[in-house]
């Protein structure tokens, strides 16, 4: 800054007339063209909350700013030396010389600005999406456990082996269908149990097990229906997430053989499944934390930017979950790296 004004060979022209205004112009330019930036990228990212900071919208950001900052740099350093001489003192034989290098001084410390607060803030981006990833990574884990283990509790058992225990004196055919299908549904459970991702065909079988296993528990009191119109086996979800869907929907309902509970897990859109359920609501003592809905929201989050819907309409509770692609494992690898 100091060696682009001519001070006739004068230290004193750090703290005389010229060089104040000087001084104070840069900084304020500096300031103007940070904080610009600034707005820009978060107006840039604001309607897209998973868009990042490319060179695409980097390069556009960088325009507007320059569009914004140039001209009131011009008008700054016009004033000074044209309208205000008399206040900042600025002597020169040629004063649109001064001017021009006055105005190049301003856009290459505004682009120099400019360019680093963008990497700054791509810097800042990529830690917080490295944050993100970790602390996805270890919320996954935790969800698989929690999952398995409220899979696997003496408190599922206990309700399986109790209803059992009635089948055998009531209806041995349908007491030896009761087993197979327990048996499936921990065989699919302790198979799985290190796997967060599988196939949608073997999802639906484990489900309809598990299906088969509530509707004899709750004989006459639930309505579970599924219509699956796409080719399960070219789509991945979550491991146990419709059963923790459905699991949702029993734990905070009440529902009788006068009241039926109704249950629909359909496809839609070839990229989605709805899973929607009438709402008897049942009265809690606490209010309910949605843990299990969170944790479904947060182990797509960790493989895909399409969102899970969460909505309540004309009486009906609704959860709709996207369908991932087969090779959804080697696009978060990338992602990760």
């Amino acid at each position: 800054m100091k060696l682009t004004i001519n001070h006739d060979k004068d230290d004193s022209g750090i703290f005389d007339p010229p060089g104040i205004f000087y001084y104070v112009s840069a900084f304020f330019l500096l300031m103007l063209a940070w904080e610009i930036n600034d707005w820009l990228i978060r107006r840039e990212l604001h309607n897209d909350t998973n868009k990042s900071l490319d060179i695409s919208n980097g390069f556009k950001i960088l325009g507007l700013n320059l569009l914004i900052v140039l001209p009131i740099s011009g008008l700054v350093y016009y004033t000074a030396i044209f309208e205000l001489d008399q206040i900042c003192q600025i002597d020169t034989d040629d004063p649109w010389l001064r001017f021009r290098i006055d105005f190049f001084r301003a856009a290459v410390l505004g682009f120099a600005a400019i360019v680093f607060n963008m990497f700054y803030f791509a810097l800042q981006q990529k830690k917080e999406l490295e944050n993100t990833m970790n602390k996805l990574k270890k919320e996954v884990v935790t969800s698989k456990y929690k999952s398995l283990k409220n899979q696997i509790s003496p408190h599922f058992l206990f309700n399986s082996l109790n209803t059992l225990t009635s089948l055998m004196y009531e209806d041995r055919d349908l007491a030896s269908d009761f087993v197979s299908r327990l048996a499936s549904c921990y065989r699919y459970i302790l198979d799985n149990r290190e796997e967060d991702l599988v196939s949608l065909e073997k999802e639906l079988s484990f489900l309809d097990s598990f299906i088969f296993m509530m509707n004899v528990r709750h004989e006459g009191a639930l309505s579970i229906t599924t219509s699956i119109t796409v080719d399960p086996s070219a789509y991945i979800i979550p491991t146990l997430t419709l059963q923790m869907l459905v699991e949702n929907a029993l734990k905070h309902n009440y529902y009788s053989k006068e009241k039926p509970l109704e249950i629909s897990i359909v496809s839609i859109n070839k990229h989605h499944i709805l899973i929607k359920n009438n709402l008897h609501v049942r009265k809690q003592k606490e209010e309910s934390t949605k843990l299990g809905l969170k944790n479904i929201q947060k182990r797509y989050a960790f493989y895909t930017n399409q969102k899970v819907l969460i909505e309540t309409e004309d009486g009906y509770f609704k959860v709709t979950i996207p369908l991932l692609n087969k090779n959804i494992k080697e696009v978060a690898i990338v992602k990760v790296s």
